[in-house]
């Protein structure tokens, strides 16, 4: 087994290296789980499977010279605990759901790891190059592809100054937004009116611009614009 020990340890350093290159790239966007977290599945994954790769050190032979384990097993129960690591990075936050694309590179990176645990380094180092190229070249894609943004908006009046409805949403309208839900609601023990909205519009740039206009309108007691990330 002696002979086996710089094999397994090159396993467990390439896995440790291609998940913190993973990492590097989460920890570079603020994400919850970066480097360390990338680099430890990564590992994990390597180090759970070579249990399998070199079952014969540790695993009894039945009578027939046959191994009672199943590395498809080990491999598949990997990635369901994996699972419930990456479901601890997605939260929602009003209507915008945080941290999917994190847990996905959680669970490649732990499918990288059972690569390289098995020895298959060409389809693990690809697939490395392919997972930190989808986390940066296709953000930069993605973030000049058309796409709708949404923010919560809050508009407060006074009780007996409050814009009527259709004026709001002509207000919104000549600003580029679609009201895509509204709510009323008072406030201030009944002093205040609100309107509480999601809007909706194709330039982000358009919730400067809303906000520059509402700081004109002096009926306007206070306002809100939150735009939501991804």
């Amino acid at each position: 087994m002696k002979e086996e020990y710089l094999p397994i340890l090159v396993h467990l350093i390439a896995a440790l290296v291609a998940g913190g290159a993973i990492g590097m790239e989460r920890t570079f966007q603020a994400r919850p789980a970066g480097f360390r977290t990338h680099a430890l599945v990564c590992m994990a994954s390597s180090l759970l499977m070579l249990v399998t790769l070199y079952q014969d050190a540790w695993l009894p032979q039945t009578s027939s010279g046959e191994f009672r384990s199943d590395p498809v097993r080990m491999g598949q129960g990997i990635m369901t605990g994996i699972g419930f690591l990456g479901a601890g990075v997605i939260f929602r936050e009003g209507i915008t759901v945080r941290g999917l694309t994190t847990a996905a590179s959680i669970w490649v990176t732990a499918a990288i790891g059972i690569l390289i645990g098995i020895g298959f380094y060409m389809p693990a180092a690809a697939a490395t190059v392919l997972t930190i190229a989808a986390l940066t070249i296709m953000r930069w894609v993605e973030e000049r592809m058309p796409a709708h943004a949404y923010a919560h908006h809050v508009l407060t009046f006074a009780r007996e100054n409050v814009m009527p409805e259709d004026e709001v949403r002509e207000l919104l309208k000549a600003h580029h937004f679609k009201i895509v839900n509204l709510s009323y609601r008072t406030a201030e023990d009944g002093q205040a009116f609100e309107y509480r909205m999601v809007i909706r519009t194709t330039q982000v740039a358009n919730f400067s611009t809303l906000a520059g206009a509402l700081l004109q309108l002096p009926r306007i007691r206070s306002f809100r614009i939150s735009p939501s990330g991804n």
